[in-house]
């Protein structure tokens, strides 16, 4: 089963990894704040040996985006972000799992100080969950 988990933030700046940008994260202890990510790298690490972890890539400032809607029988672009988003997405990683229990069980490994996690099934086209 496929799943996508996506990182939902609001960094000031703008920065990567997120979490380094965030006050929830900087209020932590370097000790704390470096146990931290030893367990994400070792998660990470326990996910390839697995062949659970398929993807992931951090996004860029959400002011680098444009957005496309549709208007007018046409195409109508325009910046972004959403303007009345306050968390923006973040990155993403795409998990292959053997099933929901283990999908949940990463997603709340992938929670961190300041930052929203989303986790949910892909589809394949057509409509059917991978």
């Amino acid at each position: 089963m496929k799943y996508v988990i996506l990182i939902h933030s609001n960094p000031q700046p703008w920065g990567h990894p997120t979490g380094d940008y965030l006050p929830e994260y900087q209020a932590m202890s370097q000790e704390e704040r470096d146990q931290m990510n030893s367990d994400f790298e070792k998660l990470l690490g326990e996910m390839r040996e697995k062949g659970e972890l398929l993807t992931g890539e951090a996004l860029g400032a959400p002011e680098s985006s444009r957005l496309y809607r549709w208007g007018d029988g046409k195409p109508l672009v325009t910046d972004g972000p959403y303007s009345e988003a306050k968390e923006h997405l973040a990155g993403f990683f795409l998990i292959d799992v053997e099933n929901h229990t283990r999908a949940e069980e990463i997603a709340a490994q992938f929670t961190g100080p300041g930052e929203t996690v989303e986790l949910r099934p892909t589809m394949w086209p057509g409509g059917d969950e991978q």
